[in-house]
């Protein structure tokens, strides 16, 4: 699968995205260590997921449908081995003739159409449980809309001034930054990458190999997991991803409840 798939509105990685900052905030005000999230978990080369289980990660589809096989994971540093990986049924993988006709043209509406409809969603089961760090709690209400999140990888980076390149490293080091959910419905949460003035204090906007990470909403008793980065749209005509002005969406985790629990509860 090309690399330059979801995320930024498919043009940027089939995992996408670290953090895109603010041109006017410094970089250095974003990083942040492993200890933000130890339940964050590294997939092979580029892509996150997160630990929900003790024995269960999830990710985005697209984030590991683009290798041929998962064997280990990393958690809190330490490779873990997969025992399997469920996708989705609903999944569906672009076509790479349906890519290539987006860039050559730019005109991507039929590769937005097929992902908006797409179930971009996996579950990993770990070949032994985690036993050293907590994993996260998943957000099961619906009232996503207009609540502040936070969003950490270490996916490509660059800033909302400049964008970055189709080929900057996916994987840099751990970022974290904030947003606001502007939409939310069905399988899709989204958020807008604001100009500086209309900005949140350390706003920031995902990147290419930050698929599959973590979008967290924090409650009375702690950050918890609202949904999973997946694919970005620029909004622009401008060839470049990471710009003001691009709207994100994520895998809405309350649309999929219920498939997350028929899978951690079924029998091999």
């Amino acid at each position: 699968m090309p690399r330059f798939f979801p995320l930024a509105l498919l043009v940027l990685s089939c995992n996408a995205n670290a953090i895109v900052v603010r041109g006017d905030v410094d970089d250095s005000k974003y990083r942040t260590l492993a200890s933000e999230l130890p339940a964050l978990v590294d997939m092979p080369g580029e892509g996150h997921g997160v630990l929900i289980a003790p024995q269960w990660v999830i990710t985005a589809a697209h984030a590991i449908t683009w290798q041929s096989e998962i064997k280990t994971v990393t958690i809190n540093g330490i490779s873990r081995a997969v025992d399997r990986v469920v996708v989705h049924p609903g999944y569906k993988k672009p076509p790479q003739k349906l890519s290539d006709q987006a860039l050559a043209t730019w005109d991507w509406t039929l590769f937005k159409v097929l992902l908006s409809s797409s179930d971009d969603i996996a579950l990993v089961k770990l070949a032994q449980p985690v036993a050293d760090v907590a994993p996260v709690a998943r957000y099961d209400r619906d009232d996503e809309y207009g609540q502040t999140i936070k969003i950490i990888g270490k996916g490509a980076t660059g800033n909302g001034g400049t964008g970055y390149e189709f080929s900057s490293s996916h994987r840099t080091e751990l970022r974290r930054a904030y947003n606001k959910i502007t939409s939310a419905h069905g399988r899709w949460l989204c958020y807008l990458f604001d100009k500086p003035l209309e900005a949140l204090p350390l706003e920031g906007a995902s990147g290419s190999g930050d698929s599959g990470g973590p979008i967290l909403v924090q409650t009375d008793k702690d950050w918890m997991l609202v949904g999973l980065t997946s694919w970005a749209d620029p909004q622009s005509t401008v060839r470049k991803p990471g710009l003001y002005g691009q709207v994100s969406c994520n895998v809405r985790l309350s649309h999929y409840n219920d498939w997350i629990e028929s899978v951690m509860s079924a029998k091999p």
